[in-house]
């Protein structure tokens, strides 16, 4: 079976987006993905996005088979790519995705745009990060290969771990331990916030079922609701995070409230695979 595909990236966190229509009655395999996600052997990408059009949501499987609540960079392209195929300017557009509908608006310069999402609103419920814990992690000290770590966890809609405590290079072997630390028992995204001056701050995350990313859009948010909570930033201010692949907006409210994420998303290539 022979199936369209189009090549976006966000920061340089690359997907390829499949639509629905085109699958017809064929479900979109494991197998199949993790093949197409393949860069020696494959198209190349950090995950696949299966995106219904007519009825907006989206549904992801990373590089490595496993299936994300949410991602941040991926809804953006998603976005994009829905303003390219009504090839509309401006769109304004709710897509619904495992973690729930995320309203977006795109401005859109040709093949790229800048997208403004309203992500749902963080969470510091231990039950809802699937954290084994009686409470909330702020700055809680745990022990991470050998280190004492302070880990704030924040569920984006899928969980995540953040620290600010200035690593550097150890985040590697910190990174691995702590995203399969047996208090998660979903496993973990990994922050490590560094480099904080006034509204900015430098973030490196590894995803799960991507490894180390360009970027991470429920990353950052997660590390802007971390940083208001532990008293780091003013709430309701836009936070700039600047990761590997370039640069978000993010800005945290009350907990619970929509968490807005701004940056840009871009149409690489389209082509044809057989699965």
């Amino acid at each position: 079976m022979t199936v369209r595909f189009y090549k976006y990236e966000g920061l340089g966190n690359d997907f390829l987006i499949i639509e629905e229509e085109d699958l017809g009655d064929v479900r979109l395999t494991t197998e199949q993905a993790i093949a197409l996600c393949d860069r020696h052997l494959g198209v190349g990408a950090d995950g696949v996005l299966v995106l219904d059009v007519s009825e907006p949501s989206m549904h992801v499987i990373n590089s490595d088979g496993s299936v994300p609540e949410m991602c941040g960079n991926g809804i953006r392209c998603a976005a994009l790519h829905l303003a390219r195929r009504s090839d509309r300017k401006n769109l304004e557009v709710a897509i619904d995705t495992v973690a729930g509908p995320q309203p977006c608006r795109v401005e859109r310069h040709g093949r790229t745009g800048s997208v403004i999402v309203q992500m749902r609103g963080a969470s510091l419920s231990p039950r809802e990060i699937g954290l084994r814990s009686e409470t909330p992690w702020l700055d809680e000290p745990v022990r991470v290969a050998n280190q004492e770590l302070h880990v704030t966890a924040v569920s984006m809609g899928n969980p995540h771990a953040v620290t600010f405590d200035d690593v550097g290079d150890a985040r590697f072997e910190l990174g691995d331990t702590l995203q399969h630390d047996p208090h998660f028992s979903n496993g973990v995204n990994v922050g490590f916030v560094s480099e904080r001056e006034g509204h900015a701050m430098r973030l490196d995350v590894l995803e799960r079922g991507a490894g180390w990313t360009q970027a991470c859009g429920t990353g950052a948010a997660a590390a802007a609701v971390a940083a208001v909570e532990t008293g780091r930033a003013t709430r309701g201010e836009p936070l700039s995070i600047r990761l590997p692949g370039g640069t978000l907006t993010i800005t945290a409210r009350e907990v619970g409230e929509p968490v807005q994420m701004e940056g840009p998303a871009r149409f690489v290539f389209q082509g044809e695979v057989d699965l």
